[in-house]
């Protein structure tokens, strides 16, 4: 695999459809913890959705429950065609509990589980574990260190509502192709391309636009446009004008592309999938910058053609 590819893969936030099927739950009976019943969830066999099984817990208190539910978390019933959500290299050390917060720590290995099926392991964690009376929350660490995401950001705490938004809707995430704009090989044009994206439905389009700019492009001969250490610090969008706060890293020059190129694949790139017509860029929230000493940012960017490689 190339590392552009490789890159990309390792950047995704997320690759795969979060599904909990409607009929799935109906079909189990009612979790009551008061009564001792809880689901716990599971993977199924491909790997792209989970499956909860009812189950009846012997335990009492906080701790001992969590400790019996990790045990059948990690141990798929044999009548279950499923697996579990944690791969078989990644070992459960234990559990503190603080508060209404759960920590849950793992060896090192949990961060080497594919980035899909990471995002659907902390879904089911923290599914099975809000379940508990008196614990709201969780916290995964890998050895003892927070979990961190694919970008770089803490995960921190999680709620059962992060995945699931209601009852009716228990599709969390959606998949999403998008065309977005490189650079090419020379630094001097754009190029395009295509990607599917698995993302919360909860984050919009414009915010995963850019952040899949950052990620950086997967295909041969394309370069990046933006640092990959560069944070958003706010994007809003107002009468289709979507304005963009980066902090200092966006005015790296580390990246051997035109000065304007970096400026125009965020512009390009949004008003291809979005009803985008112009983006005003910030940094540091002022827009008073000359960025690269040559294109002032106290103005807003159109569209533009100029700066896209024909097709061969």
């Amino acid at each position: 695999m190339s590392k552009p590819a490789m890159r990309r893969l390792l950047l995704l936030v997320g690759a795969v459809v979060l599904m909990l099927s409607g009929c799935q739950e109906k079909d189990q009976p009612k979790p009551n913890p008061a009564e001792g019943r809880y689901l716990i969830y599971y993977m199924n066999a491909a790997a792209t959705k989970l499956v909860p099984r009812a189950y009846e817990a012997q335990a009492e208190g906080q701790e001992a429950l969590v400790e019996e539910l990790m045990e059948q978390f990690v141990n798929v019933p044999k009548d279950l065609d499923a697996q579990s959500a944690l791969t078989d290299k990644v070992a459960y050390q234990s559990g503190r509990l603080e508060d209404q917060v759960l920590y849950l720590y793992f060896d090192v290995n949990y961060t080497s589980m594919k980035p899909e099926r990471e995002i659907l392991c902390r879904a089911a964690l923290t599914r099975t574990m809000t379940q508990i009376e008196g614990i709201d929350y969780i916290n995964i660490y890998c050895g003892d260190q927070p979990l961190i995401d694919r970008q770089g950001n803490l995960v921190g705490i999680l709620s059962s509502s992060d995945f699931i938004m209601n009852t009716s809707n228990v599709n969390a995430y959606e998949k999403t192709e998008l065309t977005l704009y490189f650079a090419n090989a020379a630094g001097d044009k754009l190029v395009s391309e295509k990607r599917e994206v698995v993302h919360n439905i909860n984050t919009s389009m414009e915010q995963l636009i850019v952040e899949q700019l950052i990620a950086g492009p997967g295909e041969e001969g394309h370069s990046p446009t933006l640092p990959s250490d560069c944070k958003i610090l706010s994007l809003s969008v107002t009468d289709n004008v979507c304005y963009i706060n980066f902090d200092s890293a966006f005015l790296s020059t580390s990246l051997a592309v035109n000065e304007y190129i970096p400026i125009y694949s965020i512009v390009d790139s949004l008003s291809e999938r979005t009803a985008i017509t112009r983006v005003q860029i910030m940094v540091n929230g002022s827009k008073d910058v000359m960025f690269r000493d040559v294109v002032s940012l106290n103005t807003t960017f159109e569209r533009s053609q100029e700066y896209i490689e024909e097709a061969r």
